[in-house]
Protein backbone atom coordinates (compact mmCIF):
# COMPACT_ATOMS: atom_id res chain seq x y z
CA UNK A 1 0.00 0.00 0.00
CA UNK A 2 1.26 3.71 -0.93
CA UNK A 3 0.87 5.66 1.79
CA UNK A 4 2.01 9.89 1.36
CA UNK A 5 0.75 13.12 3.64
CA UNK A 6 -1.78 14.67 2.07
CA UNK A 7 -0.70 18.26 0.74
CA UNK A 8 -3.27 20.96 0.91
CA UNK A 9 -3.39 23.77 -2.00
CA UNK A 10 -6.51 26.07 -0.83
CA UNK A 11 -9.07 26.38 1.69
CA UNK A 12 -12.52 28.23 1.03
CA UNK A 13 -14.55 29.51 3.57
CA UNK A 14 -16.04 29.00 6.11
CA UNK A 15 -19.07 30.20 4.62
CA UNK A 16 -22.08 32.62 6.19
CA UNK A 17 -24.80 30.22 7.10
CA UNK A 18 -22.66 26.73 6.50
CA UNK A 19 -20.95 26.09 9.44
CA UNK A 20 -21.27 22.42 8.43
CA UNK A 21 -20.00 21.17 5.17
CA UNK A 22 -21.51 17.68 3.61
CA UNK A 23 -21.43 16.23 0.43
CA UNK A 24 -19.16 18.22 -2.59
CA UNK A 25 -19.32 17.55 -6.56
CA UNK A 26 -17.81 19.35 -9.50
CA UNK A 27 -19.55 20.53 -12.62
CA UNK A 28 -16.84 21.37 -14.49
CA UNK A 29 -16.75 24.84 -13.44
CA UNK A 30 -17.94 25.06 -10.13
CA UNK A 31 -17.78 23.44 -7.26
CA UNK A 32 -21.38 22.66 -5.45
CA UNK A 33 -22.12 21.58 -1.99
CA UNK A 34 -23.73 20.86 1.12
CA UNK A 35 -23.84 23.38 3.41
CA UNK A 36 -26.57 25.31 5.53
CA UNK A 37 -28.69 22.48 4.56
CA UNK A 38 -29.02 23.65 1.32
CA UNK A 39 -26.72 23.49 -2.11
CA UNK A 40 -23.89 25.67 -2.71
CA UNK A 41 -22.18 26.48 -5.99
CA UNK A 42 -18.70 27.84 -5.37
CA UNK A 43 -16.08 29.26 -7.41
CA UNK A 44 -12.91 27.68 -6.92
CA UNK A 45 -10.95 30.32 -8.59
CA UNK A 46 -11.99 33.41 -6.70
CA UNK A 47 -13.63 31.69 -3.30
CA UNK A 48 -16.96 33.57 -3.69
CA UNK A 49 -20.31 31.49 -3.78
CA UNK A 50 -22.08 32.25 -6.97
CA UNK A 51 -25.51 30.46 -6.15
CA UNK A 52 -27.98 29.24 -3.72
CA UNK A 53 -30.35 26.24 -4.64
CA UNK A 54 -32.38 25.60 -1.66
CA UNK A 55 -33.52 22.39 -1.69
CA UNK A 56 -32.88 20.03 1.24
CA UNK A 57 -28.62 19.12 1.77
CA UNK A 58 -27.00 17.07 4.60
CA UNK A 59 -25.22 14.29 3.09
CA UNK A 60 -23.57 13.08 -0.46
CA UNK A 61 -23.64 15.34 -3.57
CA UNK A 62 -23.21 14.09 -7.34
CA UNK A 63 -23.45 15.12 -10.77
CA UNK A 64 -24.12 13.07 -13.88
CA UNK A 65 -23.40 15.89 -16.43
CA UNK A 66 -26.63 17.23 -16.74
CA UNK A 67 -27.63 17.13 -13.05
CA UNK A 68 -27.36 17.08 -9.98
CA UNK A 69 -28.09 14.67 -6.91
CA UNK A 70 -27.96 15.02 -3.22
CA UNK A 71 -28.57 13.17 0.00
CA UNK A 72 -30.83 14.35 2.31
CA UNK A 73 -32.06 12.04 5.36
CA UNK A 74 -32.76 8.71 3.66
CA UNK A 75 -33.32 10.04 -0.03
CA UNK A 76 -31.81 10.87 -3.29
CA UNK A 77 -33.23 13.28 -5.16
CA UNK A 78 -32.44 14.18 -8.34
CA UNK A 79 -32.47 18.07 -9.19
CA UNK A 80 -32.07 20.07 -11.88
CA UNK A 81 -28.93 22.54 -11.50
CA UNK A 82 -30.77 25.34 -13.62
CA UNK A 83 -33.48 26.30 -11.44
CA UNK A 84 -33.37 23.99 -8.41
CA UNK A 85 -36.37 21.82 -9.54
CA UNK A 86 -36.15 18.39 -7.64
CA UNK A 87 -37.08 15.62 -10.61
CA UNK A 88 -36.87 12.50 -9.05
CA UNK A 89 -36.17 10.96 -5.93
CA UNK A 90 -35.23 7.59 -4.53
CA UNK A 91 -34.13 6.07 -1.11
CA UNK A 92 -30.78 6.29 0.18
CA UNK A 93 -29.42 2.50 0.53
CA UNK A 94 -28.64 3.66 3.86
CA UNK A 95 -31.81 4.66 5.32
CA UNK A 96 -30.51 7.63 6.88
CA UNK A 97 -26.73 6.51 7.69
CA UNK A 98 -25.52 7.76 3.97
CA UNK A 99 -22.62 9.82 3.55
CA UNK A 100 -20.60 10.39 0.22
CA UNK A 101 -22.13 10.01 -3.33
CA UNK A 102 -20.43 9.61 -6.93
CA UNK A 103 -21.48 9.02 -10.57
CA UNK A 104 -19.64 6.81 -12.72
CA UNK A 105 -20.75 4.15 -15.41
CA UNK A 106 -24.07 5.24 -15.05
CA UNK A 107 -24.64 4.41 -11.66
CA UNK A 108 -24.44 6.14 -8.28
CA UNK A 109 -21.89 5.35 -5.56
CA UNK A 110 -22.87 6.22 -2.29
CA UNK A 111 -21.06 5.62 1.34
CA UNK A 112 -22.70 4.51 4.01
CA UNK A 113 -21.02 6.39 6.93
CA UNK A 114 -20.95 3.71 9.89
CA UNK A 115 -21.87 1.28 7.60
CA UNK A 116 -18.38 1.23 6.25
CA UNK A 117 -19.29 0.14 2.74
CA UNK A 118 -19.41 1.80 -0.66
CA UNK A 119 -22.96 0.55 -2.52
CA UNK A 120 -23.57 0.97 -5.94
CA UNK A 121 -27.38 1.73 -6.51
CA UNK A 122 -29.10 2.24 -9.91
CA UNK A 123 -30.03 5.52 -10.10
CA UNK A 124 -33.68 5.28 -11.64
CA UNK A 125 -35.12 2.87 -8.81
CA UNK A 126 -32.77 2.79 -6.00
CA UNK A 127 -31.73 -0.70 -5.99
CA UNK A 128 -28.60 -1.81 -4.79
CA UNK A 129 -26.33 -3.84 -7.65
CA UNK A 130 -23.01 -4.36 -5.20
CA UNK A 131 -21.41 -3.31 -2.45
CA UNK A 132 -17.94 -2.89 -1.71
CA UNK A 133 -16.86 -3.42 2.38
CA UNK A 134 -14.18 -0.69 3.83
CA UNK A 135 -12.79 -1.31 7.37
CA UNK A 136 -13.21 2.30 8.43
CA UNK A 137 -15.68 4.97 8.15
CA UNK A 138 -17.06 5.89 4.59
CA UNK A 139 -17.58 9.74 3.98
CA UNK A 140 -16.88 11.26 0.67
CA UNK A 141 -16.81 8.81 -2.73
CA UNK A 142 -15.02 10.07 -6.09
CA UNK A 143 -14.24 7.98 -9.37
CA UNK A 144 -11.26 9.40 -11.70
CA UNK A 145 -9.84 8.21 -14.24
CA UNK A 146 -10.94 4.62 -13.32
CA UNK A 147 -9.48 4.65 -9.70
CA UNK A 148 -12.00 4.71 -6.78
CA UNK A 149 -11.52 6.86 -4.18
CA UNK A 150 -13.63 7.51 -0.75
CA UNK A 151 -13.06 9.69 2.46
CA UNK A 152 -12.71 8.49 5.95
CA UNK A 153 -13.20 10.13 9.10
CA UNK A 154 -13.28 8.69 12.63
CA UNK A 155 -12.36 11.06 15.79
CA UNK A 156 -9.32 13.73 14.96
CA UNK A 157 -8.39 11.25 12.26
CA UNK A 158 -8.78 11.43 8.06
CA UNK A 159 -7.54 10.61 4.77
CA UNK A 160 -8.24 9.73 1.17
CA UNK A 161 -8.56 6.13 0.27
CA UNK A 162 -8.02 4.82 -3.16
CA UNK A 163 -9.34 1.25 -2.98
CA UNK A 164 -9.56 -1.70 -5.22
CA UNK A 165 -12.98 -1.64 -6.41
CA UNK A 166 -13.75 -5.66 -6.86
CA UNK A 167 -12.02 -6.02 -3.49
CA UNK A 168 -12.13 -3.30 -1.74
CA UNK A 169 -8.50 -3.59 -0.35
CA UNK A 170 -6.84 -0.16 0.10
CA UNK A 171 -4.01 0.75 -2.64
CA UNK A 172 -3.30 3.93 -1.37
CA UNK A 173 -3.58 6.47 1.21
CA UNK A 174 -3.35 10.43 1.94
CA UNK A 175 -3.50 11.21 5.43
CA UNK A 176 -4.54 14.54 6.48
CA UNK A 177 -3.59 16.83 9.14
CA UNK A 178 -4.81 15.77 12.80
CA UNK A 179 -8.03 17.50 13.14
CA UNK A 180 -8.61 18.16 9.74
CA UNK A 181 -12.15 16.29 8.77
CA UNK A 182 -12.88 14.70 5.27
CA UNK A 183 -16.63 14.65 4.89
CA UNK A 184 -17.22 15.01 1.07
CA UNK A 185 -15.03 13.80 -1.68
CA UNK A 186 -14.55 14.65 -5.70
CA UNK A 187 -11.73 15.42 -8.14
CA UNK A 188 -11.58 18.27 -10.76
CA UNK A 189 -10.96 15.17 -13.15
CA UNK A 190 -7.06 16.33 -13.09
CA UNK A 191 -4.79 17.36 -10.35
CA UNK A 192 -7.11 18.10 -7.61
CA UNK A 193 -9.41 16.82 -4.92
CA UNK A 194 -11.92 18.83 -2.72
CA UNK A 195 -13.24 17.99 0.15
CA UNK A 196 -15.88 19.07 2.70
CA UNK A 197 -14.72 19.97 6.02
CA UNK A 198 -17.30 18.94 8.14
CA UNK A 199 -17.80 20.97 10.89
CA UNK A 200 -14.94 23.30 10.45
CA UNK A 201 -17.34 24.96 7.74
CA UNK A 202 -14.61 25.04 5.23
CA UNK A 203 -13.80 23.26 1.56
CA UNK A 204 -10.52 21.95 1.14
CA UNK A 205 -8.43 20.87 -2.01
CA UNK A 206 -5.98 18.56 -2.05
CA UNK A 207 -3.30 17.68 -4.28
CA UNK A 208 -4.14 14.21 -6.02
CA UNK A 209 -1.21 11.83 -6.56
CA UNK A 210 0.15 10.75 -10.12
CA UNK A 211 1.05 7.47 -10.60
CA UNK A 212 4.14 6.43 -8.55
CA UNK A 213 3.90 9.88 -6.64
CA UNK A 214 3.13 8.26 -3.66
CA UNK A 215 6.16 6.84 -0.90
CA UNK A 216 5.76 3.23 1.12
Amino acid sequence: MKRAQAEILREYGPFPGSDQVGGVTFDGRQVWFAGGGRLNALDPGSGEILRTLEVPAHAGTAFDGRHLFQIAEDRIRRIDPGTGEVLATIPAPGDGGDSGLAWAEGSLWVGQHRGRRIHQVDPETGAILRTIESDRFVTGVTWVEGELWHGTWEGDESDLRRIDPASGEVLERLEMPAGTAVSGLESDGAERFFCGGGNSGKVRAVRRPRRGAASS
